[in-house]
């Protein structure tokens, strides 16, 4: 694997402005993204979790250029080892970065066109940045769907004739259809069934293996994340709060608001069920348009002090991680029971 990563992002921020009065005047700003730095790695599954609202899909939009940012820095590094920020790209300039990074959205029955069949949908892609001829197309269409594990034959079919499950694959096949360096997946099994979010879950792995590809995947449920990522970031109120190694994070989380999020980790033991306690946060998440002064999170956390209370916290590196918390250093946080003894029910 590179030791360079495939694309970093450097204070990426997305304020979405409020406005009001007849002239539309902006008095405020929602912080959806505000200041965020990460690196994703060739070949590598970065976790982004966090609650409902706290800019997660926001930052997956931002990074497939669906949302212009307000700020910051994408370094995308391109196959011929060139750099470029592609954050202050015009919307004709994104044409090849937008066919090396794609998106698998949400929800699978929203997200594909019910007018148009199997073809036309995966096709579409390859048809906007001139991938061949109408057969090489085709044929490609029909190699996509082997490969996610739908039958060629379907392709003629319109997406009413599948279940949630398969219309999730055709999805994955549009975002393959360009053979990208990295995918976006936006809560891309939260809709499915259990037994059929494993499938998709094992066919994500297995695109990864064989392709070398890199996902940015956002997840609120924590155990699906442990399950395929390599890195886990944690967001809250539009900033990452702690960013780590899974295991490591897991073991023993620095930040209180990830503790809070790991408690809430189904465990499949009910004899760990009497010795872990759910830690249930008081109040809902901050309003991004009015962020609390200080650390973000110290109107819901049991550990703040009266620094929290006035200072920012900065993302800073502690024991080969970083995290946002001025008392990173002196808390003995809780994570979740050793994943040797522990199933992740996917």
């Amino acid at each position: 694997m590179s030791t360079e990563p495939l694309l970093s992002i450097e204070g990426l921020t997305k304020h979405f402005p409020i406005r009001s009065g007849l002239l539309g005047r902006q008095v405020g700003a929602v912080k959806a993204v505000d200041e965020v730095d990460l690196a994703i790695e060739p070949g590598s599954t970065l976790g982004l979790v966090g609650e409902s609202g706290c800019g997660k899909t926001t930052l997956g939009r931002c990074i497939v250029r669906a949302h212009d940012p307000t700020g910051g820095r994408m370094l995308y590094r391109r196959p011929d080892g060139s750099v470029i920020d592609v954050a202050g790209l015009k919307e004709k300039e994104l044409k090849p970065y937008r066919a090396q990074v794609r998106m698998i959205f949400q929800d699978p029955h929203s997200s594909l066109n019910p007018r148009k069949t199997l073809r036309q949908i995966i096709g579409e892609p390859m048809r906007a940045h001139g991938y061949g001829s109408k057969d090489e197309i085709d044929e490609r269409v029909g190699e996509l769907l082997d490969r996610v594990g739908l039958r060629p034959e379907y392709a003629n079919r319109y997406p009413h004739a599948f279940s949630g499950g398969e219309r999730q694959r055709v999805g994955i096949a549009r975002a393959l259809a360009l053979s990208p360096r990295l995918v976006v997946a936006d809560e891309a099994v939260s809709a499915l069934d259990v037994s059929v979010r494993a499938q998709i879950l094992n066919l994500l792995t297995d695109l990864r293996e064989e392709s070398g590809l890199a996902y940015l995947f956002v997840s609120h449920d924590l155990g699906i994340v442990e399950h395929v990522s390599d890195v886990v970031a944690v967001m809250y109120l539009g900033k990452v709060v702690e960013q780590g190694p899974t295991e490591e994070l897991y073991a023993r989380p620095l930040h209180p608001y990830t503790e809070a999020l790991l408690s809430a980790v189904p465990d499949p033991d009910p004899a760990a069920k009497r010795h872990r306690e759910r830690i249930k946060l008081l109040g809902d998440i901050a309003d991004p348009a009015h962020v609390p002064p200080g650390c973000p999170f110290h109107p819901r956390c049991v550990y703040a002090r009266d620094t929290c209370r006035t200072e920012p916290p900065p993302l800073r590196e502690v024991g080969g991680r970083r995290v946002a918390c001025h008392l990173a250093e002196e808390l003995e946080l809780r994570g979740v029971p050793d994943p040797d003894v522990r199933e992740v029910k996917a």
